[in-house]
C-alpha cells in the first residue's frame, strides 16, 4: 500500500492531522535533521496500521516534506479502522 504524505517536522505533538492538498498530513515533533522526521513518520504509522515498524519505508521524498510511503502487507481490516480514524 503507498500513501501520499505530506509532513509537518517540528510540531507541537505528533499527529494525524487529514487531509491536505492530495495527500495526508501528519505532524511530527521530530526535526528534518538525519532522517530523523522519517524515522517518527514510519513509527507513527506502523502504530496506527498496527503493522511492525520495518513494514513502513520512505520510498519518495526521503528529504522532502512531500512523501511517498509504502506499508507493506496491512491487514485490510487494520486499513479500514486507520481510514475512519482519519476520515
Amino acid at each position: 500500500m503507498l500513501l501520499a504524505i505530506h509532513v509537518q517536522p517540528r510540531a507541537a505533538r505528533a499527529q494525524i492531522v487529514g487531509p491536505y492538498r492530495d495527500r495526508l498530513k501528519i505532524a511530527l515533533t521530530a526535526p528534518p535533521v538525519e532522517g530523523a522526521a522519517n524515522q517518527a513518520l514510519c513509527q507513527l504509522l506502523a502504530k496506527h496500521l498496527r503493522v511492525a515498524s520495518g513494514q513502513v519505508q520512505v520510498v519518495q521524498g526521503a528529504r522532502s516534506r512531500d512523501k511517498t510511503v509504502r506499508i507493506n502487507h496491512p491487514l485490510a481490516d487494520n486499513v479500514a479502522d486507520f481510514i475512519n480514524k482519519i476520515s
